[in-house]
């Protein structure tokens, strides 16, 4: 089966490696999986032309039911659909595509939601039929790289210690893009570092949108404690983060955080907004903490760099919930088995 595969594909993105890991378990299959930017589909005659071109598609399958999903509504194509969290969260409270996701979630056989949460949503704001909506937890697989340097990667952000040994970094993964908001523990942060000079906030990621991109990284010059660091490669990143002491996050709404999940694999603990897509992985100080405000997170920062057992219960707990629900194999079955149901 030759299957067109649609999704956001900014490079080093949770939406990117997502449609990386799912197109491999398509593949694995037997079957011919193409993956396309859905950036590159401006307008309605580079979809036609992609959809017509020989040999044809068999099926298709998108991530995100605007983004994605909506291109392959007039193509002719049994397709099926993955929510990427925006969509549920932020984007059906604009009214033109909220009818045209509903458009979309009547036209596909099957749609994929990673938290049951997010299913439960989907049904009251966009009307879908509860069968239509399978539940699989991203799958998770981490990679360190052996070659990685900490001191370098240190110095080259511009953290200037000889230090390490006390050092305790926050860091921060995410794109750089208004949703994610890395600038709201900034301020209180940088209060904090001043009392405290052995911790910094390291925002690293992706530069996703660059207006912003320059905002955070005029709002970090004039900063202390806080730095921006150069993107990584997946080992790369994977490699820092068993290096610092927690892993953060501050987005305004996820789907399901990658980079939450390959931290707790990775055995570090984490610090994360107290948002839906969050609390449907976290349960507070079992598998990590939630804070709802930038003087509560300073806060449980404080209570865990004092607090050993808390650490250890955190991170043991965290490896646990992954090997239960996060697993590779599962998912390879799940997306293998939705596919397959379009032929």
């Amino acid at each position: 089966m030759r299957v067109l595969f649609l999704a956001c594909l900014s490079p080093k993105t949770g939406n990117c490696t997502t449609a990386e890991r799912i197109r491999n378990h398509i593949v694995a299959a037997g079957h011919i999986c193409v993956l396309c930017d859905t950036k590159e589909l401006g307008s309605a005659s580079n979809m036609t032309s992609l959809i017509t071109q020989e040999p044809g598609f068999d099926a298709a399958l998108a991530i995100h039911l605007f983004k994605g999903g909506r291109h392959l509504l007039d193509t002719g194509v049994p397709f099926g659909v993955v929510f990427g969290g925006t969509d549920v969260n932020e984007d059906v409270k604009d009214d033109h595509k909220r009818a045209v996701m509903k458009r979309v979630l009547e036209k596909a056989r099957f749609a994929v939601a990673f938290t049951e949460k997010l299913k439960e949503q989907a049904e009251t704001l966009l009307a879908c039929e509860s069968k239509k909506i399978y539940v699989q937890p991203q799958g998770i697989e981490t990679t360190v790289a052996s070659h990685f340097s900490w001191r370098d990667f240190l110095h080259n952000t511009g953290v200037c210690t000889e230090n390490l040994k006390d050092l305790r970094v926050f860091l921060l993964v995410c794109g750089l893009r208004r949703v994610k908001d890395p600038l709201y523990l900034l301020e209180a942060f940088s209060e904090w570092h001043i009392q405290n000079p052995m911790v910094i906030l390291i925002i690293i990621g992706p530069k996703i949108d660059p207006v912003f991109t320059a905002e955070v990284e005029e709002s970090v010059k004039r900063s202390v404690g806080v730095f921006l660091a150069a993107e990584l490669s997946k080992e790369e990143l994977h490699a820092a983060m068993q290096k610092s002491f927690t892993l953060v996050n501050s987005s305004l709404s996820e789907g399901m955080s990658a980079a939450i999940l390959e931290a707790m694999d990775l055995g570090l603990p984490v610090l994360a907004r107290d948002i839906p897509g969050n609390t449907a992985i976290i349960k507070h100080e079992v598998t990590g903490l939630l804070y709802s405000t930038p003087q509560e997170f300073v806060s449980m920062s404080k209570q865990l760099l004092n607090d050993r057992e808390l650490q250890e219960r955190m991170v043991r707990n965290g490896k646990n919930y992954i090997k239960t629900y996060h697993n590779l194999m599962k998912e390879r079955i799940t997306y293998q088995q939705l596919v397959e149901s379009l032929h």
